[in-house]
């Protein structure tokens, strides 16, 4: 099947339909808009208030609060007044899992209700093997209509929006028995919750498709554009990566999933999900949305794009992706400060990074003369250095390639004048497209920034794509008012602890709505149980329950050490 993205060859965005959230517009002819959530417990309303106009002040658009029960449903009237007397008139919407009456209540106070197919109606997944024979599917989906349907026809009446917020983590057993916890499976989970809308004639409704890995949240996000295409819909989407985590390993994966399908013209509302103050997230995505739009219009000439057939074990430097570095000779003792060596090295003055290694400029060979490799002997390295439109370039690089049926591993060479931040943003968005999509066998990036910082930046980049991991992999929530413990502490002592055991996974979730479905391929984890206490588990099973908060990281590394995991750091 065909996905959106293989028709695009410049960055102009999806037409969808407007949906206006209180008095903020998605969609249509609106600039991208930024959210946010909150961490607080929403019953603590002055808390909550107070969180509110701070990602209010710092740029946010829209603010989402957990809502668990008919209480909290009952304080977001609160804080809606207490902001309107503070002069805050931010939409809020209102985060619903389990517990339909709970939308049904608070949908009078807030401007949009996110609810989660996976669980509105369905119970909590138990990851068992049910056969659902065409009956009981059907039989589920006439139950959801009867659950959810009150819902739609409640904010029909009071013109409020509402959004289908697909994760990965929290699909229902029913879906993932006939689907799997795939894309496929995120996207037919969505789809039937939105047939219910349109019965009674419900079209303000914005979709999402999260997941943890950005490689996957792309696919989906791409399939269900291309879902929507087929059946005529132009709802919009809003877009993020969840339990991204924190700092730069956070910021990257964001970046990467987000900004690959912002390039592809998919988009409309964007989220970077850290483990951080939720004021921490509005600045990367004004960065992200920055960069994107002075992309809008650029790109190359229209072509038929097709993903390239790789040969993944006959890489010419690593396997699992290569990093390149561009450096004076005079400097090559800089790089006995890496702890991660790169792959190859490209000395400065010189044409390329050694014999049979062919370096492309793009503004000097491939636009301008219209010819590719020129009386050229095959390589057994192509450094591809686009000049113009990276994404666009690289895809029309590769499918040339194919044409010409060189299958030469190539590395992505990009260059950037700008701060460490944006670099960050812009290399994570550009590489990270390109690398999801598998067009290429390794980044190279020049800047202005230290051969050190470009190195680890390029290793970060390939790890957050799943190519290459050279360090703990971590997938930790942003927490909500679900989360009943110090998550962001817990989470820095866990890193602290173990982040020096490459190709191990670890999740640290806040609670168990994402919980034990999103860390379902990490290999060992800590999710929220109570009040100050913690579930340990190994995969998906969990060994050991109620740990109080301040030992849960000593117990997580006894686990690892137990499962002949642990390495002394270096």
């Amino acid at each position: 099947m065909k996905t959106y993205c293989e028709s695009i060859f410049k960055t102009v965005r999806r037409s969808t339909r407007e949906v206006m959230v209180g008095s903020v517009g998605i969609g249509g002819q609106n600039p991208i808009r930024i959210q946010s959530m909150t961490t607080t417990n929403t019953r603590h309303v002055d808390a909550t208030i107070d969180q509110i106009m701070r990602l209010a002040d710092a740029g946010c658009h829209i603010v989402r609060m957990t809502v668990q029960g008919k209480q909290e449903a009952l304080s977001c009237e609160a804080i809606k007044n207490g902001l309107l007397q503070r002069g805050y008139s931010i939409p809020l919407v209102a985060d619903i899992h389990f517990y339909p009456p709970a939308a049904m209540v608070v949908i009078d106070f807030v401007d949009k209700v996110r609810i989660n197919p996976g669980n509105f109606v369905d119970p909590r997944a138990d990851f068992k093997q049910i056969e659902f024979d065409d009956a009981a599917y059907q039989a589920g989906f006439d139950r959801i209509e009867e659950k959810f349907s009150p819902l739609v026809e409640k904010c029909k009446r009071l013109k409020k929006s509402l959004r289908i917020g697909t994760n990965l983590g929290s699909l229902s057993d029913r879906i993932m028995n006939r689907f799997g916890d795939t894309p496929r499976g995120m996207v037919e989970s969505a789809i039937e919750y939105a047939r219910v809308c349109r019965k009674f004639d419900l079209h303000d409704l914005i979709f999402s498709m999260k997941a943890s890995n950005p490689v996957i949240m792309i696919e989906a996000y791409r399939m269900l554009a291309a879902e929507m295409v087929r059946l005529k819909w132009d709802y919009p989407l809003h877009l993020g990566v969840t339990e991204a985590g924190e700092g730069e390993d956070g910021r990257i994966k964001s970046a990467m999933g987000i900004g690959a399908l912002l390039m592809d013209g998919l988009g409309d509302t964007i989220r970077i999900s850290l483990t951080e103050d939720p004021v921490h997230e509005i600045e990367p995505c004004r960065q992200l949305i920055d960069f994107i739009e002075k992309q809008t219009g650029r790109g190359i000439e229209p072509f038929d794009e097709r993903h390239r057939d790789r040969k993944r074990d006959s890489y010419y430097l690593h396997r699992g992706g290569a990093v390149v570095a561009k450096v004076p000779i005079e400097d090559l003792k800089v790089l006995s400060n890496l702890s991660q060596q790169p792959d190859a090295v490209w000395l400065e003055k010189h044409d390329s990074v050694e014999k049979n290694i062919c370096v492309i400029d793009s503004s000097k060979t491939y636009f301008s003369s219209g010819s590719l490799l020129p009386e050229m002997v095959a390589p057994q390295l192509i450094v591809f250095h686009p000049a113009h439109s990276p994404v666009h370039e690289t895809r029309r690089f590769i499918d040339d390639l194919k044409d010409r049926k060189i299958d030469t591993p190539v590395i992505l060479c990009l260059s950037y004048g700008c701060s460490a931040q944006e670099q960050l943003i812009h290399a994570a968005v550009e590489a990270g497209a390109v690398l999801c999509d598998r067009l290429v066998e390794g980044i190279c990036i020049l800047s202005d920034q230290s051969i050190v910082d470009n190195s680890k930046l390029c290793f970060n980049i390939l790890q957050s794509a799943g190519l290459r991991f050279v360090k703990t992999e971590f997938i930790s929530c942003p927490g909500c008012g679900r989360t009943l413990f110090d998550l962001q502490s817990v989470a820095h002592r866990v890193r602290e602890a173990t982040g020096h055991l490459p190709g191990i996974k670890i999740a640290i979730m806040g609670c168990i709505v994402n919980g034990p479905g999103e860390m379902a391929d990490a290999d060992f984890g800590l999710v929220g149980s109570k009040p100050g206490k913690l579930n340990l588990y190994l995969g998906k099973t969990c060994v050991k329950q109620d740990i109080n908060i301040a030992d849960g990281p000593g117990e997580l590394v006894s686990l690892i050490v137990q499962q002949g995991k642990w390495m002394d750091p270096a």
